[in-house]
């Protein structure tokens, strides 16, 4: 117990007694107040430069991603926009909100944005690419090929790109996207594409080919099993010939909502009202 309290009052001897009794001590003092001394100063030189007007940021660079080009962004208008928003200078700008400020543009659908020594900027952008319409061209909502949609004018698009009536519930777009691309091959044989798409709330589903015929799908096929789609789709394909013998040119609706079998709409003009043949009519297999 003597030596614990012996060694108690050594340590508090030596914790009061004054630095420059301990040479050893206060050199190692010195030193560190030297090294806490040098990097503050270094730090201060550094933060008055970084506001010297050289590093003002003055010109951006705007250049689209490898393998792209840029047709929707105007160049001279976005950089004027940009130089009056960014806030700070080469060091203390937020690439970040940069990023997110052209991302937000309408025809811009991703940015990455990198300094460029002393004072500028290089932007890379991915433009849109305009796949199709969404919920009707008065909309002015256009959907990419990825399935995103964007807002730009059709009037915006290039006259020799043929877009896609697509619509559906919020959300939907990558499901119309993918449904749309299992419906294009199914039609292969038919010679035809599909140019339009629709997608209920109950997400049941319909087509629109590029011969004028309308194809009707239920909503349980794709959440069920995927195969009874493409099953139902090969048996249309197999009776279709018998369909055009009867009723050559005059099937303009099908549906594909049976389990059995499939019925089909006859265009009405110059039908009389009578037929029975030139109804609705449900073929059973």
């Amino acid at each position: 117990m003597n030596k614990y309290l012996a060694g108690i009052s050594e340590t508090m001897a030596f914790l009061c007694a004054p630095l420059w009794d301990h040479p050893a001590r206060m050199e190692k003092v010195s030193k560190f107040l030297m090294r806490c001394f040098a990097i503050m100063m270094t730090i201060g030189i550094l933060v008055w430069l970084s506001q010297r007007p050289v590093f003002t940021l003055r010109h951006i660079q705007i250049e689209p991603v490898s393998g792209h080009t840029l047709k929707h962004v105007n160049l001279p208008v976005v950089k004027s926009q940009v130089l009056e928003t960014v806030q700070g200078n080469f060091f203390s700008v937020r690439l970040e909100d940069v990023k997110r400020g052209f991302e937000s543009m309408p025809w811009v659908r991703r940015a990455s944005v990198r300094r460029d020594w002393p004072n500028g900027l290089v932007i890379s952008i991915e433009e849109q690419t305009p796949f199709g319409t969404w919920g009707g061209t008065e909309n002015q909502t256009l959907m990419n090929s990825y399935g995103e949609i964007f807002s730009g004018r059709t009037s915006e698009v290039d006259d020799d790109i043929r877009l896609v009536e697509f619509s559906g519930p919020t959300d939907s777009g990558k499901e119309v996207l993918r449904l749309y691309q299992k419906a294009n091959t199914w039609f292969t044989p038919w010679n035809s594409e599909v140019v339009g798409l629709s997608l209920t709330d109950r997400y049941a589903w319909h087509i629109r080919l590029s011969n004028g015929m309308r194809v009707e799908f239920g909503r349980d096929e794709e959440t069920v099993d995927q195969s009874l789609t493409e099953e139902r789709v090969a048996r249309l394909l197999k009776y279709w010939p018998q369909l055009q013998e009867k009723w050559a040119g005059r099937v303009d609706a099908v549906d594909l909502r049976y389990g059995n079998g499939f019925a089909v709409h006859l265009a009405s003009a110059n039908v009389k009202k009578n037929d029975p043949d030139l109804k609705k009519s449900e073929l059973q297999r």
